[in-house]
């Protein structure tokens, strides 16, 4: 949600239960915004518990990593995908990597996914058109 859309839906619950219910309703709408704060803590806290259980920059598979990415995808939502922080290679570049060694480097602009970039490692399994070898 836009920040701004959430300030001003916190600020018109306070004030539509200070109109219909006087200052009973008032504390009720600020008890309302503060439990949707601890509801986005809470869920805030438990993505950086499970990236906190996993290495730093590494991810089960690169190419299924690359193939779920897509421009405007938050952060949250990118570390929930990716189960890990990612290492800064980069000013705005962050990289995961799977234990084969492809790499996925992610362009981050404004907390938002801009560009990635799937890096095989040397001596995959391609042919030199690029296309994978025939079984």
């Amino acid at each position: 949600m836009n920040r701004l859309v959430g300030i001003l839906l916190a600020i018109a619950a306070i004030v539509a239960g200070g109109a219909f219910f006087g200052w009973k309703g008032a504390i009720l709408g600020l008890s309302c915004v503060v439990f949707y704060l601890l509801l986005q803590f809470t869920q805030l806290m438990k993505v950086m518990r499970t990236a906190n259980d996993a290495p730093m920059g590494h991810v089960s598979s690169a190419l299924m990593l690359q193939s779920r990415l897509h421009p405007g995808m938050k952060l949250i939502e990118l570390i929930k995908l990716c189960r890990s922080l990612g290492v800064k290679s980069g000013e705005n570049t962050y990289r995961w990597t799977d234990a084969g060694g492809d790499a996925v480097d992610i362009v981050m602009e404004r907390g938002v996914v801009a560009s990635w970039q799937l890096v095989r490692a040397p001596g995959s399994p391609e042919d030199d058109d690029g296309q994978p070898p025939a079984a």
